[in-house]
This record gives C-alpha cells, sequence and structure tokens, in this order.
C-alpha cells in the first residue's frame, strides 16, 4: 500500500506496508539488552487479595504489571529533560512524528582506551545533505547487540564536537545503537548530550536523542522516512519505536 509524504518541499511516496522496525523488543529476561547496572525488567501478573491477573492461574484475562528503566532496557527516546533541573516531559517536547531521516554506517575509531564517533566521519558519512534525522550504525553490528549487556564495559560514544556538528546542521533527532551518546563514566560531563540540546544556549526543546536501537545489515545507507513513535509519558524519556520506510522519489 503507497503513502504520499510532503517534506522539505518534497514528495515522497513510501510504501506503508514495508516497515523497518529499528527498535529492540523488552522482554522480562536476563537476556533482555541491559545498560547502567540495573536488574532486568519484570513483567508480572498483579495481584489484588486472592486474584492473580494470570489467565493460567483462572483470572478471564492477563493482567501484568511492567517494572523497567527506559535508559536501560531497550530502545528509548529522550529530551532535554533527561539532564536538566527543571522537569521537562518527551511528551510535551515531541510533537511531530515523520521526519526525513539519513542512514549512516561508522565505525568507531581508537582514541586512548575508547572508541569515539568524530565530526569527521560525520561529515564524510552525511556530506551537504541536510536531514531532520540522524541514524547512526556503528560496526560490527551483529545480533548480540540485541541482548548486549553494556554495564562496565565502556561502549564507543560520540565526541562533543561530533554533537557540536550534528546540532549545527539542524539535525533534530540522532538515533544511536548505543546506550549513551556520552561515555559510559565521563564524571556527568555528558558533553555531547549538552551539546546537541545546547544547554548553554538556546536550549533545542523540540530535538530528541534514541539510544540502544538496532539496525540490521539488510538496511542500506541513505534517506529514508523515519515515524519516531513513542509512548505518552510524561517523562524525560520513554521507550520508543523507531520503524523506517525506504523512499521512492
Amino acid at each position: 500500500m503507497k503513502a504520499i509524504i510532503y517534506a522539505n518541499s518534497r514528495t515522497y511516496t513510501i510504501f506503508i506496508d514495508q516497515p523497518i522496525d529499528i527498535s529492540i523488543p523488552l522482554r522480562a529476561s536476563k537476556e533482555n539488552v541491559n545498560a547502567w547496572y540495573l536488574p532486568p525488567p519484570k513483567i508480572y501478573p498483579a495481584t489484588l487479595d486472592h486474584w492473580t491477573g494470570s489467565v493460567k492461574s483462572g483470572a478471564a484475562v492477563n493482567f501484568n504489571s511492567i517494572e523497567f528503566n527506559p535508559h536501560a532496557h531497550g530502545t528509548h527516546t529522550e529530551c532535554v529533560g533527561h539532564i536538566s533541573e527543571e522537569v521537562i516531559s518527551l511528551n510535551s517536547c515531541l510533537k511531530q512524528f515523520l521526519f526525513v531521516a539519513e542512514v549512516i554506517t561508522v565505525v568507531p575509531e581508537k582514541q586512548a582506551e575508547d572508541f569515539v564517533i568524530s565530526e569527521k566521519q560525520l561529515r564524510y558519512a552525511i556530506g551537504n545533505k541536510k536531514r531532520e534525522a540522524v541514524i547512526i550504525r556503528t560496526l560490527p553490528n551483529t545480533k548480540d547487540k540485541l541482548n548486549r549487556q553494556y554495564a562496565y564495559t565502556n561502549p564507543p560514544y560520540l565526541l562533543e564536537s561530533a554533537a557540536v556538528y550534528l546540532r549545527n546542521k539542524g539535525v533534530k533527532h540522532l538515533l544511536v545503537d548505543l546506550p549513551s551518546v556520552d561515555k559510559e563514566n565521563d564524571q556527568g560531563q555528558l558533553l555531547a548530550h549538552k551539546a546537541f540540546w545546547n544547554v548553554n544556549a538556546e536550549v533545542r526543546h523540540n530535538a530528541t536523542i534514541t539510544e540502544l536501537i538496532f539496525v540490521p545489515n539488510s538496511v542500506k545507507d541513505g534517506k529514508y522516512i523515519l515515524n519516531l513513535m513513542i509512548a505518552p509519558f510524561e517523562n524525560d524519556a520513554s521507550p520508543s519505536k523507531p520503524v523506517l520506510y525506504k523512499l521512492h522519489d
């Protein structure tokens, strides 16, 4: 089924029955992707008095409660409220959900004891393209990203200059297949977060960062329509389901 999208003064055709889901699902399992030193998420039947919300236990419905942290337990989208003293909700910041996006693939560079994504790499990958969203796939890109345990592993991250470059280029939505755009243990500096949201000047409340995505190797670098779907939590971050659609000019 075709749909016509009008964006940035251009008309595109997408096939809405050919979505490319780049989210990682949340599971109540030790195999669930995990970061930031937390235990796995929990999904369990709620109990009320002598009633248990499970059809197997005799209830008419399954009625589960869920315990998780959006930053640690799967694909999530966050706003500047993640690092601000002021309480700012992603649900109040993200009001548009369809964007012209560019998928790029980057091999993080060795820098001392770290692996980093540099401004130079992004300039080379994006060139003179103007995109509302940029989706970064890092290499190697293996399926163990779907259940990787990131705590204490010092994953790759973006240099501050790389985040400044994306901000200055007008990128509003940054998606990465990493647990954070910043170094795991940076003593709270959060340089890439702060640079992307421009916290020391005119704060970009309409900009978002999405972390812990997974872009299959079958997805080619290039231009797509991104549908950035979130749950309507009044919180700095929400589990999210970014979906790509191949563009047909």
